[in-house]
């Protein structure tokens, strides 16, 4: 089985213009997302629609193909790039351009949910721990999801699910195991397709959530566990952060 990753990259975010091209670590975030891909996956590809971005992924040699600016989602996005270059891939990896610390492992836990021939989407979780603590449970920037006992989404939510009724909230943590969603997805290319074509659901609509289109038209996404923590670059104040991640942990890395 061939796997292709994607990394879709746009020049404009209301929260933070240019986040591609920002330097973290001297070198700009999308090129350490590529980095962290190339060599893990077949073969690996960023998707823009900016030439500013195109021009600094061939500054640093990577690979990069040029798709439309109306798209409204990375999965699109991903979509049109397999169907420029993904001639021959079995499985579509969409990584997030602003995930400049994906790991390996993690890479290699998606790529296992595939060894099922029965799996169409998969994408990764990371448990809470009670010493993250309630508040980071409660993010509604921090996805919750829920898994069936052969790891596959039940539902994701802005909200805390499960709701422990008879628990104090201070004591969820240590009552249940928590899932936070990593956004990393993976598809069979067919599945890509199929996907893509859908309309809006309501409860996409509802949540602000893409993937729960496919669960609301019954696609079956198989979910991927990761003891990493992800740092993704929403804003300015997201990349201070990262660069000082970066600084503790370069050896690491």
């Amino acid at each position: 089985m061939k796997f292709i990753g994607i990394i879709p990259a746009r020049y404009a975010s209301t929260r933070f213009p240019a986040k591609p091209l920002a330097l973290l670590g001297g070198k700009p975030v999308i090129q350490r997302v590529y980095e962290q891909v190339v060599g893990v996956l077949d073969e690996a590809y960023v998707a823009t629609d900016d030439e500013r971005i195109e021009a600094a992924v061939k500054a640093f040699g990577g690979k990069v193909v040029m798709t439309s600016v109306d798209h409204k989602s990375g999965t699109d996005r991903c979509y049109e790039a397999y169907c420029k270059v993904g001639n021959g891939y079995d499985v579509v990896v969409n990584i997030q351009g602003d995930e400049p610390f994906i790991q390996r492992s993690q890479l290699e836990a998606v790529k296992a949910c595939f060894e099922d021939e029965a799996t169409q989407i998969a994408t990764l979780v990371k448990p809470f721990t009670p010493a993250d603590g309630f508040d980071a449970l409660e993010n509604v920037n921090s996805p919750k999801v829920v898994v069936d006992k052969y790891m596959h989404a039940l539902y994701f939510s802005r909200s805390i699910i499960p709701y422990q009724r008879n628990r104090d909230k201070q004591e969820w943590l240590a009552g249940h195991t928590y899932y936070k969603h990593i956004g990393l997805y993976a598809y069979r290319a067919s599945v890509l397709k199929e996907i893509t074509a859908l309309p809006q659901s309501s409860l996409e609509l509802a949540e602000s959530l893409e993937q729960l289109r496919w669960l609301e038209n019954g696609y079956s996404i198989k979910v991927g566990i990761s003891e990493v923590e992800t740092i993704g670059i929403d804003t300015p104040q997201d990349l201070a952060r990262a660069e000082e991640f970066l600084r503790n942990h370069q050896e690491a890395l």
